[in-house]
């Protein structure tokens, strides 16, 4: 089976998030027991929460701040060499920031640009606004298919009438693999698809668990 025959499915990212990683790990699982291609996009929960700031307590202002850099390393590789070297670049990054707890700096950055064979000097791009137009909009195209009162991960696929059907999550640790993996998506893709349907939630009792 060949990219076109399968179902594309969109999914927006901010690399700080520890959840949208869980569920990205999760949809590349997904990739390997249903017919769908994953196309990485990037979405910022700095851009999502600039306005609320006040309202924050002072360490998730700080993490706030740091959000700016990794996503803005992500548009200029993307606004560089094209969306094809996203997926690879978020492995990279999220498997330095949440598997083995990096910190979020230059150092870890140029690594994982390097992993994701990328030249170093994208680095450059995590302390310049030179990209923040392109940041905003991709934001902006994940943001607007699901409401201004939703997070990372946005995951977006064809909906039976030709029109995307869009939603936040899901939010699961450990990501599910195998067939596990699989149900998951059938059921979140069921749940998705109905008219009217909006959430379903209950009190999170775990953290993200990294394999």
């Amino acid at each position: 089976m060949t990219v076109s025959d399968k179902t594309p499915v969109d999914f927006w990212f901010d690399p700080l998030c520890p959840w949208a990683w869980m569920t990205s790990r999760w949809m590349l699982e997904v990739e390997k027991v249903r017919p769908v291609n994953v196309r990485w996009h990037v979405m910022s929960l700095a851009v999502l929460n600039e306005d609320r700031l006040d309202e924050m307590p002072e360490n998730y202002r700080a993490l706030m701040t740091e959000a700016w850099g990794p996503v803005r390393v992500a548009i200029a590789a993307e606004q560089k060499y094209g969306s094809e070297v996203l997926g690879a670049l978020y492995t990279a990054l999220g498997t330095r920031f949440h598997n083995r707890s990096l910190p979020k700096d230059r150092a870890t950055i140029v690594a994982a640009l390097e992993e994701a064979g990328l030249p170093a000097e994208l680095a450059d791009a995590a302390d310049s606004k030179d990209y923040d137009t392109a940041l905003r909009a991709s934001h902006q195209e994940g943001i607007d298919k699901v409401g201004q009162d939703v997070g990372t991960p946005v995951i977006a696929v064809p909906g039976a009438d030709g029109e995307q059907v869009a939603f936040f999550g899901p939010v699961v640790t450990p990501a599910p693999k195998g067939e596990a993996a699989a149900r998951l998506w059938d059921g979140t893709l069921l749940v998705a698809s109905t008219p009217g349907f909006y959430e379903i939630k209950r009190t999170r009792t775990a953290g993200p668990i990294f394999d």
